[in-house]
Parts: C-alpha cells; sequence; structure tokens
C-alpha cells in the first residue's frame, strides 16, 4: 500500500467557536449553514450561547426538509404551501427534488409545492393550522457556482455564514470542513502522476472519517446521510476525473481506471481523509446459508456456487480481473432457449436471488432450455459486502461496476473478463431473449457537492417502483410491445406489487414531476431501440433493493423471480409468432 494524500481537517463548528470567543463578538447574532447533524449543531449553539453569542445553526444539506425537522410542528398543520426556486445553472426541478421526501414527514398536513419564479435560493413557505390561522416563512438553501475538477459549471449546496454585530449584517459563502475535504481529496487523486495506460492502479482507496452520523426518516428506507452522499460524489466525481484524463466523454462506462473505493465512515474526531494505491482484494467473505426463498439479505459467493450445482447441467464460466470465477449453468431442452442473468451492477443484489430462485423452477419443467449466469460480477459484489461491514444501508454505488472499473456490458475487444460469460451463453443457445435482472436505489441519490443529483443518472435519484426496460433490435419492436404486456400482467397477479409501484410514482411526481414513462399494466417501462446487442430482445428489471433487507428483501427478489418466469413463459407461447421457432 501508498498513501497518495493525508490530511485532518478543523471542524467547522470548532471553528465559529473560536471566532466569535472574543470578548469583543459578544451580542452578536450568527446564522450559519454547515454539513453537520443536529447534534453537533445544537452543541455547537449552546457554547456559542455561553459566550453571550445568539446562534442558530441550519443543515446546508437539504435545508427545507430540515426546517420542517427541526422547527416546525406539523401535528396541528392543516396545509403546507412552498414556492421553490430555481436557478439557470441547474435543472428546473433541482430546487423541487430537494424537497424529497418532505410530503411523507408532515403528518395530515397537504403539502403543495409550485416555483417561486425566483433565483433567491429560498423557499417560500406559508403554513396553516387546522384553526386556519396561516404563518409565513423564508428558508435559505445556499448554493454556490462553479467549475468542478473536469470543467464543468455546476450549482451545488455550499456552507453559509450571515453575522450581526453593532448593527452591521455581513452574509457571504462559509466554506465548511465537508467541502473542504472533497474538494482536497479530488484534487489529490486529479494531479497524481497515474501514467498513460489504462487501468491506473489496481485498488484506488479513498478513507474518510467524517463526525457526522446517519438520521433515519421516519418513511421507508429514507436517512439524511452525508457519509453515503460523500461516497457518491467521491465515486462518480473520480470516475469523471479519469474520463477526462483518458479523453473519454464524461459517462463512459468503458473506461477501466481500477477499482476506485471510497471508505466513508462515521468518528467522533476531525475529518480526515487518506487516499492510498492498495492491491485488489482477493478473499471471499463467508457466512451461513440461507434458505433460498425466504432469504433476507444478499448471499455469501459459496451459496451462489451450491445452488448453481443444484440446477445441474453443463458448466461454463468466466474470469474476473481479481480471479475470481463467473459462473454459469446451461441447461439444454427443446424449448426456445433463454439467456437469465444477474449481478450485472454487483450493489443490485434481488437479482441474483431471484435468478436462482427462477432456475430452480424452471429445471423441473420438461423441455427447459436456458442459462443462468447469477452473479455476473464478483469482485464488485465481495467490494459491496464489504463496504456494507460499516453502513448496511448505504447504496455503495463504488461496487456498482468490476475491479476493472467499467461496467462490464461495455467491454469490448479482446480480453472481456467477466463479460465472455455472456458471449458463450449466446453461444450455447443461440436465444432471442436475455432477461437482465438489475435494481437501482431503495432511497434518494444525491452527489451534494457535485450539482446534488447525480450526473448522468438523473432519472434515478427517486425510486419509482419496480420498472423494467426492454431493449430491441430496430425489427423487434412488436416483440418487445407483446414481451412486456405478458410480463406486465403476469406481474400485475402478485398481491400489493402494483400498490407499491403506485405508491412511490405518487411521491415521484410530487417532488420530482412528470415521471416520463410509460405506464403498462401498472408498471413504469421503458422499450427503445439498441442494436448494441447480439441478441435481439433484451428484458432489463429495476427493482429498488439498494439496500434493502428482511421481508423487504424477499418480496424484491419475488418479483425478480416472477419476471424471469413470466417472460419464459411468454417466449414459448410467442416464439411461433415471432417467427423465431
Amino acid at each position: 500500500m501508498s498513501t497518495i494524500f493525508e490530511k485532518s481537517f478543523e471542524r467547522s463548528l470548532d471553528k465559529l467557536v473560536s471566532r466569535f470567543s472574543d470578548a469583543s463578538m459578544k451580542g452578536a447574532t450568527v446564522e450559519a449553514w454547515l454539513f453537520d447533524d443536529l447534534q453537533s449543531r445544537k452543541a455547537a449553539e449552546a457554547k456559542l450561547q455561553a459566550l453571550g453569542v445568539s446562534a442558530k445553526l441550519h443543515s446546508a444539506y437539504k435545508p427545507l426538509v430540515h426546517f420542517f425537522l427541526e422547527d416546525v410542528d406539523c401535528g396541528n398543520l392543516k396545509q403546507i404551501s412552498i414556492a421553490y426556486p430555481a436557478h439557470e445553472a441547474c435543472t428546473p426541478n433541482r430546487f423541487l427534488l430537494e424537497t424529497y421526501p418532505l410530503s411523507k414527514l408532515t403528518g395530515d398536513a397537504e403539502v403543495g409545492f409550485k416555483p417561486s419564479g425566483k433565483q433567491d435560493f429560498t423557499y417560500q413557505v406559508t403554513l396553516k393550522d387546522k384553526n386556519g390561522t396561516a404563518t409565513q416563512h423564508e428558508v435559505f438553501a445556499p448554493n454556490r457556482t462553479h467549475q468542478d475538477a473536469v470543467g464543468e459549471t455546476l450549482l451545488s449546496p455550499t456552507g453559509w455564514l450571515k453575522v450581526t454585530h453593532q448593527g452591521t449584517t455581513k452574509s457571504e459563502r462559509f466554506e465548511t470542513d465537508f467541502e473542504q475535504l472533497f474538494h482536497a481529496g479530488i484534487a489529490a487523486v486529479a494531479d497524481h502522476a497515474w501514467g498513460d495506460t489504462e487501468p491506473y492502479f489496481e485498488e484506488l482507496n479513498i478513507a474518510v472519517s467524517l463526525p457526522v452520523k446517519d438520521q433515519k426518516l421516519a418513511y421507508a428506507e429514507e436517512a439524511i446521510s452525508l457519509t453515503e452522499a460523500l461516497h457518491e460524489d467521491f465515486y462518480f466525481s473520480l470516475l469523471e476525473v479519469f474520463q477526462k484524463k483518458s479523453g473519454r466523454p464524461l459517462g463512459d462506462r468503458g473506461l477501466q481506471p481500477g477499482q476506485i473505493v471510497p471508505e466513508i465512515t462515521y468518528a467522533d474526531a476531525a475529518p480526515s481523509i487518506r487516499i492510498s494505491n492498495r492491491a485488489l482484494s482477493t478473499q471471499d467473505s463467508t457466512g451461513e446459508n440461507q434458505p433460498l426463498a425466504t432469504a433476507q439479505a444478499p448471499l455469501f459467493a459459496a451459496q451462489i456456487a451450491q445452488e448453481l450445482e443444484l440446477i445441474g447441467g453443463e458448466a461454463f464460466e468466466a474470469k474476473s480481473r481479481s480471479g475470481r470465477s463467473v459462473l454459469g449453468r446451461y441447461i439444454k431442452g427443446t424449448d426456445e432457449p433463454m439467456i437469465i442473468s444477474g449481478g450485472q451492477h454487483a450493489n443490485e443484489t434481488t437479482g441474483v436471488v431471484g435468478a436462482l430462485r427462477a432456475a430452480h423452477e424452471l429445471k423441473s419443467r420438461k423441455g427447459a432450455h436456458f442459462t443462468i449466469s447469477p452473479q455476473e460480477n464478483p469482485d464488485g459484489y465481495e467490494l459491496h459486502r464489504r463496504l456494507c461491514a460499516d453502513n448496511p444501508k448505504h447504496m455503495h454505488h463504488a461496487a456498482r461496476y468490476t475491479a476493472m472499473g467499467d461496467d462490464l456490458e461495455y467491454r469490448s475487444g479482446e480480453k472481456l473478463w467477466e463479460k465472455a460469460i455472456r458471449t458463450q451463453a449466446e453461444a450455447l443457445t443461440g436465444a432471442k431473449l436475455h432477461v437482465n435482472l438489475h435494481g437501482y436505489p431503495s432511497h434518494e441519490w444525491t452527489r451534494p457537492l457535485s450539482g446534488y443529483i447525480p450526473r448522468g443518472f438523473g432519472m434515478w435519484t427517486l425510486p419509482k417502483g419496480f420498472f423494467l426496460i426492454v431493449r430491441h433490435h430496430s425489427d423487434w419492436t412488436q416483440q418487445s410491445e407483446e414481451l412486456v404486456d405478458h410480463v406486465t400482467r403476469h406481474l400485475s397477479a402478485i398481491d400489493g406489487l402494483v400498490e407499491y409501484n403506485n405508491a412511490q410514482i405518487v411521491l415521484f411526481e410530487k417532488h420530482a414531476g412528470e415521471t416520463g414513462f410509460r405506464i403498462i399494466n401498472g408498471f413504469p417501462c421503458l422499450i427503445g431501440v439498441d442494436d448494441r446487442h447480439t441478441v435481439p430482445l433484451t428484458l432489463i428489471t429495476e427493482y429498488p433493493d439498494e439496500t434493502i433487507y428482511g421481508e423487504d428483501f424477499i418480496r424484491g427478489h419475488t418479483a425478480q423471480m416472477e419476471t424471469v418466469l413470466s417472460a419464459y413463459e411468454a417466449l414459448q407461447k410467442l416464439s411461433a409468432k415471432w417467427y423465431i421457432a
């Protein structure tokens, strides 16, 4: 291991207390917006009060949500009206998105949103209680326009300080420890001499300690988590740094920098960062097997291998960068063949279990004909387990891609590594349908220091139910429509699944606006032409499973399993009509 950068930062709260401890500041009024949890901010307020300084310390992250959590008693409210600002440097719904999931945190009060038409970084809030009394409030959301490490202009939340003293008020940006740490870390990596050949490293580890606790919200999987947000900001910002270095366009999924691993943990100490170059991990974690139908958490790698042995058939495999095996099985029969895969993005874990459950069911059918490769990205899968040891409820998108740092589906060239499992499946079956099981965040996904909305992934920032994507060759439009209709009709019969979708879609529309998606038999869908694939028809599932457990996990992998089974049935029923028999 070699250390590239290491630094600790004075806490912004300590800096404020020190700044206003001078006797000459007694009587001052201080408002500050910081990236700190409520407990820490309240402790600093008390210290300042003891010094004779009247202080109110707000959250710079999702300030409107924090306003309601910390300053409003919603129990007696009947109606909440919110006018949100806009800015030319961001999407029109950016400040609306930042209110999520407020309408689920305000009890019985009716919540309405509308644009204010202003670029003043201020929410205009009207609260009407059950007696008809209305009060007006302004909630400031400090932001700044800036250029990031790849030269893009962004509008991002920032710290702010407003001081009134001796009749004079001064209001200005206050760069917080949270911001300083992030920008110093990105600059250290961007300025390092990496050479000119991909991959640039095995594991680039970004170990950060933050004195900011997560705050669980009283709705679904939602939480206020700056440790998770910083993981997302570091991971995707560094991908962008290396995309620029390589001359690739932003968002290019073929980039192979190596494995980028932000490990962001809580500690009651000064914020610190250590960036180091490490060897790849090659050790698999171990643990107890779970009954497949009632698995309440991701399976260990050993159980995945054991389940494939029980499924039987012809074994085939590929290798990952670290040397781990990507395992597949071929069940040869007389039916129309289908390819089943999961785990392309390794932090999307319900598909692994769903694929195995479906394969166990299918293998018992006369004529069954399919391949299964339930975990295509074993290096990412083990990284996900490692990251979950510290933060089990975080999304951990660092585990999304392979140890090469790329999305395996977009890999080309002679050395396919993990992607070879798919080319083998295609060669074995000649299948015309590939069912590819995926997931997406079960709670809000943000990048607060890089424009708030995850660049290139804006459609996935909020959950919107069990989502289906169909990619098809240009002459397979009719087949794709018939497949989706069959599958969604089958899924709509699963108790509670359409209601689950509807609840998430309503909340999505409340806090993001129109979805822009087709709703087919109760399921949001995207269907489009994509001639990149050899297989003419690909059905991709997107279950909001990052990261869920228990009964929620069971519901997720059950929906994945049922999708595979219904797609297989559709293939058998419709194949003659599709002229692929």
